[in-house]
């Protein structure tokens, strides 16, 4: 019998799901759901990660829950096919993140590239608050909790992930074969890897104000949109202009294809022909822009109005999470059990 196939996957609650998000992520998950592939799907809204750097904000955290839940049911998530949870209401996840924690060294964490990176972007160097240094290890409990065995992730998540398979090994060496190892899913159209924000940053932020998010309105992506950073030397319509490294371009790549182009753009077939346009020049940016907002719209058209619908009924939502995350609960009681026996301290159990 094929071993069962789990995934486990989530985002943090501290703002509306963006564009990026759903071209990295979210859109994938809707795939994967939609398979039949995966026996169990985990979808974890990780508020207590969230504490980690907002611990002087809790209704920041708490407010953002359920717009998180409902970008999550507007992009076509399931309740019937994958369980959306909340991650501070599983206790579970807290014991088994104390007994990693023996597991893992002090360097290690520091050495941890994703770490790194994230303790320089929120300035932490001189004063990062202890949860969120352990953030990887919470991590490692998130995944094992359910037996994943596997989380849709980006390549930036790659050390978070390689972290995870080192305290499964150390544990499962120490103590006996209890916890899955689990695997990376990268994204498979490059493009897609990260999106940038719509002022050319590398990173679309919700703190750097450069988002353009899932429930935004028309209006409000047309306005994005059309004061999206693009070639900066492209200050003619008649000079030749870079696509590489050209947001509006980018964000064609992730969300156009060739059915857009008739009624938006019948000036082209498709999106090679419109670059090759565009390079050698008489294409101008305010065109390429306009195509763009009619195809981002196009896209964000049905999860707006799902979203309007569930909005309308929000003690709805709320049930979602509440069955889902019973059900994820028993599913991380059953794995703290086996650990706690693995390790022998068990000690009521058997009275």
């Amino acid at each position: 019998m094929a071993p069962t196939k789990i995934i486990l996957t989530g985002d943090r609650p501290t703002g509306r799901l963006h564009i990026g998000h759903y071209v990295g992520s979210l859109r994938c998950r809707v795939e994967l759901q939609n398979s039949g592939e995966y026996e169990k799907i985990f979808i974890m809204i990780a508020d207590a990660q969230a504490l980690t750097d907002n611990a002087h904000n809790p209704e920041k955290v708490r407010d953002n829950v359920v717009e998180v839940a409902l970008d999550y049911l507007s992009v076509g998530l399931d309740p019937a096919k994958s369980n959306m949870l909340i991650q501070s209401e599983i206790p579970e996840l807290t014991e088994l993140t104390f007994y990693y924690m023996n597991l893992v060294t002090v360097p290690r964490l520091q050495r941890n590239p994703t770490v790194k990176s994230e303790v320089k972007m929120r300035s932490f160097e001189t004063g990062i608050p202890v949860g969120f240094f352990c953030y990887p290890i919470s991590q490692a409990a998130d995944i094992t909790a359910f037996q994943a065995t596997t989380v849709p992730a980006g390549e930036d998540q790659k050390p978070m992930l390689e972290q995870t398979r080192e305290i499964v090994r150390s544990f499962n060496t120490t103590y006996g074969e209890v916890l899955t190892e689990p695997d990376i899913l990268l994204p498979e159209k490059g493009a897609c890897l990260r999106l940038p924000g719509t002022d050319g940053q590398a990173k679309m932020s919700k703190s750097l104000g450069n988002c353009v998010y899932l429930s935004d309105a028309e209006e409000e992506v047309k306005k994005k949109v059309m004061s999206m950073f693009t070639d900066p030397d492209h200050l003619k319509v008649s000079d030749p202009g870079k696509v590489e490294g050209n947001t509006v371009f980018t964000y064609l790549d992730a969300f156009c294809n060739d059915k857009f182009f008739p009624e938006y753009c019948p000036d082209y077939r498709n999106l090679d022909e419109m670059k090759e346009h565009y390079m050698r020049g008489g294409l101008g940016d305010v065109k390429v822009k306009k195509f763009l907002c009619c195809v981002m719209n196009e896209t964000l058209k049905p999860i707006r109005e799902r979203r309007a619908e569930f909005e309308k009924d929000i003690p709805y939502v709320w049930e979602v999470l509440k069955k889902g995350t019973e059900k994820a609960r028993e599913a991380a009681a059953q794995t703290l059990k086996n650990v706690k026996k693995a390790m022998k301290i068990d000690y009521f159990d058997e009275l």
